[in-house]
């Protein structure tokens, strides 16, 4: 059982400042608010980015591995569309907003499959092609090119759309390839043509508006919306808060004893790499269409390096009271119980309680993983982290200090949820 000692091994953290943090326009941030809550830009015109990232879930979609396209309903009520049957699952949990617009965040999805690399002509290293990352201002502008194109999230089966066919096809860039179709629709809708006329300089009638115009103003939206360093966490860092003795003992254990902060570290407590911590597997995994497995390999799929087998990127723990189910496959909806088996990651695989995950009803084997002691030895083989024995007061110290890094500021979202998007279509809302 750990001790919880005032001598903290792993130096806190400076106080942010706005020098963390890349310079955002309000007119461009607007502009994407409108923009993340429009469902014009998927396929079907049924799902919008705030489908699966709402603030009043944390922007995440509050459940395990939820349903894009052929999903009707948000957070835990989304559910199978009978008229439109998804294929499978969204195979990965829905990653938090949090901060993404802070300079360091230069790695991003479970994976890290897309990040910034100095040696490619656009600055951003994708596994779709280089070529194609050109004209997005930031990896976060880049990362709207996935979901888009993505049969599962929002561009739907090619039986359906005329974008989802053009991706079937392998046409994305050009006139008329996918992201050209994105952008006339919304070209097409007189408000939006005005914004951007107003705000880009080189958009000088509708037709020069580009998928990436759209996508660096849903990032500027982002950017804006979710900065998160007005935690009790960061009062304390710049000296005008004190924690209480149950957050503070969280605080010593996390940044001394157990070792936590050696990867997430720094004032967003992660490092941006990938490790093996043996999170259980659930849902279809993530294979190739020619593949017929269910497991996630993890970093594994973007290096080829055996050593990332099952590895995935550190997560930042800002709000992360509020962003349940843990994990990369969300296999935990209780943070002290994920606390528990992640500070022994074997022995929490090997007794993983599946009700801790939230599934919508679904036909699927979504425990195949799980269900085969083989694959379960081989993700615990992966896991070279030493383990840690909490008690439950530890357990409970740790969900203290972690409450302390909720920032109430970014929770509620500095411009908030449109009443309504200039296509007319339903703006995702949750009462």
């Amino acid at each position: 059982m750990l001790i919880a000692s005032p001598a903290i091994s792993q130096e806190l953290p400076k106080p942010l400042t706005d020098n963390a943090y890349a310079v955002v326009t309000l007119q461009e941030a607007h502009l994407g608010q409108l923009l993340f809550y429009d469902p014009i830009l998927s396929g079907n015109r049924d799902v919008a980015c705030a489908t699966c990232h709402h603030p009043k879930l944390g922007t995440t979609d509050g459940v395990s591995l939820s349903f894009g396209d052929g999903g009707i309903g948000l957070g835990r009520n989304r559910k199978v569309d009978p008229k439109n049957i998804p294929e499978e699952r969204i195979p990965r949990n829905s990653p938090a907003l949090f901060n993404l617009g802070a300079k360091e965040f230069t790695v991003l999805f479970h994976d890290g499959r897309l990040e910034a690399d100095a040696s490619q002509a656009s600055g951003i290293r994708t596994p779709i092609g280089g070529d194609m990352a050109v004209g997005f201002a930031s990896v976060l502008s880049a990362q709207t090119m996935f979901p888009v194109l993505s049969r599962d999230e929002m561009a739907g089966s090619h039986r359906e759309n005329d974008v989802a066919r053009k991706v079937r096809q392998g046409i994305i860039t050009g006139q008329g390839g996918a992201w050209d179709l994105l952008a006339r629709r919304v070209a097409d809708i007189p408000e939006y043509a005005v914004q951007f006329s107003e705000l880009y300089p080189h958009v000088t009638v509708p037709d020069d508006i580009a998928f990436t115009d759209i996508s660096n103003a849903i990032a500027a939206f982002i950017e804006y919306e979710w900065r998160s360093d007005t935690a009790p966490f960061d009062a304390m860092l710049e000296g005008r808060f004190a924690f209480d003795d149950m957050a503070q003992d969280g605080l010593e254990l996390f940044y001394g004893a157990s070792g936590c902060a050696v990867c997430h570290a720094g004032p967003f407590q992660t490092d941006h790499d990938f490790h093996v911590m043996g999170a259980p597997q659930i849902g279809p995994g993530k294979s190739a269409t020619f593949e017929d497995h269910h497991r996630d390999d993890g970093r594994f799929r973007v290096t080829g390096n055996e050593e990332d087998r099952y590895a995935f990127r550190t997560p930042s723990l800002r709000n992360v009271a509020l962003t349940a189910p843990y994990g990369h496959a969300g296999s935990h909806k209780d943070l002290a119980a994920f606390v528990a088996d992640h500070a022994d990651p074997v022995t929490g695989l090997a007794t993983y309680d599946r009700a801790q995950a939230i599934l919508a009803p679904y036909d699927s084997n979504d425990f195949s993983v799980m269900d085969d002691p083989t694959q379960v030895a081989a993700i615990a083989a992966a896991v070279t982290v030493k383990p840690i024995t909490l008690s439950a007061s530890n357990v409970a110290s740790f969900v203290a200090f972690l409450n302390m890094l909720t920032d109430p500021i970014s929770i509620t979202g500095r411009l908030g949820v449109p009443e309504h998007v200039p296509s007319g279509l339903p703006v995702p809302k949750i009462d």
